[in-house]
This record gives structure tokens, C-alpha cells and sequence, in this order.
């Protein structure tokens, strides 16, 4: 899985770098960490691009004028700052409201949910290996997606296939369920990732903010969760 295993590598690369820095107290070992989890938006030409950090925060890198993502719309973990007056104004910006420093950025697998096929189906096409799903703060539905941290046993260099389907009942308009298909792979070590997936398929809330439910197969049995969902502006 791409993103949350390379985000392994970037802190394992910054803890090198802090092991040479102990004495220098201006290192900030902040910068291992994400700051948060974004939705990276670029205009139809990559010529700018913004951060939805929230439903209602926008962010602005005063370091970086063009997506690294290209134009696709992606989610992203981010290690950013406050910016200095003086990278304010290379960056040919003056007011600060909103605009950070990026040290880091590392985009994570957004994907869109599959056709419902119906239950027996979904397995067989989409997996029915057992998964986990890590309540923390990068676990999140906002702006439109929901990201997961997923945690399952998998062997380096085998790769394996997380989906989401959407339920087709429309008396469960809002039910989700997370497949995953370890092909074959089930004797390697715990591991985590993270994945997102857009939710601009589902039904229009209207601008209400409605229950989403997550169902996925646990290595207990079948789980759920409910998380607070609101259409995208």
C-alpha cells in the first residue's frame, strides 16, 4: 500500500537526519509527524492548487505554487507550519491567514467506490479477507471523502486490494462496506495503511449532515462504525 508505508520512510529519513542534529537545538522534531490530512485540490491546469484541511479551512502553501499530484484531486498527509514573513513575501503573499509552509507532503490512495454486485458477489469480485480499521485521527469523513487507517497482515511485495461499495438500497442510502482481498497473502507481519475514497456518489444530503455507516469484515467478525456525513459543498 503507497502512502502510509512511504510516510514510514519519510520519518525514518528525518530520524537520521535528527541523529545528526542532537546538538542543534533549532531542529524541530515536529516535522516527522503529519500535521493533518488534506484534500489537495489543483485548478483544471495544475497552475495552482490548494488545501481543504476541514469542511470550512483552506490552506495555502507559500513554498509550493503547483500540485505534486498533478491535476487529480487527492488526499494527502501533510507536515507544514507557519510560515515566515519573509517566505510571505517570496512566495508574494502578506496576509498569513491560511498559509503554511510545507516541509512535507505524501499523497494517499484515493480511489472510487465499486458497483454494488450484490452481497455473495461483492465477495467473490472484491475479497473477503479480514481487515482492521484503527480509530485514530486520520480516520476521518470530511470534505467529501472518508479515509481510513486499515491495519491486516501482509508480506512485502504483495500487493492486495481494498475496495468500497456503496449500498444500492435506497432505504440504506448512506451504508458503506470496505472488501479486501489479501491474495493469498495471510502469513506476513501486521501492518497498517491508509486509503480514501470520494463519497460524491451518494445521495445529496441537502445540506443536512446525516449518520454514514462503515461495515467491513474484522479479524472478530463483522464490524461497523458511524460516522457524521455531509454532501460537499
Amino acid at each position: 500500500m503507497k502512502s502510509f508505508f512511504r510516510w514510514f520512510a519519510i520519518a525514518a529519513a528525518v530520524l537520521s537526519i535528527a541523529a545528526c542534529k542532537l546538538d542543534d537545538d533549532s531542529f524541530d522534531p515536529s516535522i516527522m509527524y503529519p500535521s493533518a490530512v488534506v484534500t489537495v485540490k489543483p485548478d483544471a491546469d495544475n497552475s495552482s492548487f490548494y488545501m481543504q484541511l476541514d469542511e470550512e479551512t483552506v490552506l495555502h502553501a507559500v513554498n509550493m505554487k503547483k500540485s505534486p499530484f498533478g491535476t487529480k484531486e487527492v488526499r494527502a498527509l501533510v507536515n507544514y507550519r507557519k510560515p515566515t514573513a519573509e517566505e510571505m513575501q517570496k512566495g508574494g503573499l502578506y496576509d498569513d491567514a491560511g498559509n503554511v509552509y510545507i516541509n512535507w507532503i505524501d499523497s494517499i490512495l484515493t480511489k472510487k467506490p465499486v458497483p454494488d454486485l450484490g452481497e455473495d458477489a461483492n465477495a467473490v469480485k472484491y475479497g473477503n479477507d479480514p481487515i482492521e480499521i484503527v480509530g485514530d485521527w486520520t480516520t476521518v469523513v470530511e470534505d467529501g471523502y472518508i479515509t481510513l487507517r486499515f491495519r491486516t497482515i501482509w508480506t512485502d511485495g504483495v500487493m492486495h486490494r481494498i475496495n468500497l461499495v456503496a449500498s444500492s438500497d435506497p432505504a440504506d442510502p448512506y451504508k458503506v462496506t470496505l472488501y479486501h482481498d489479501a491474495a493469498g497473502d495471510h502469513s506476513g507481519r501486521e501492518g497498517d495503511a491508509l486509503v480514501a475514497f470520494s463519497l460524491a456518489d451518494l445521495p445529496d444530503t441537502q445540506g443536512a449532515t446525516v449518520d454514514l455507516t462503515l461495515e467491513w469484515k474484522s479479524f472478530s467478525g463483522v464490524k461497523t462504525a458511524k460516522f457524521k456525513y455531509r454532501t460537499r459543498d
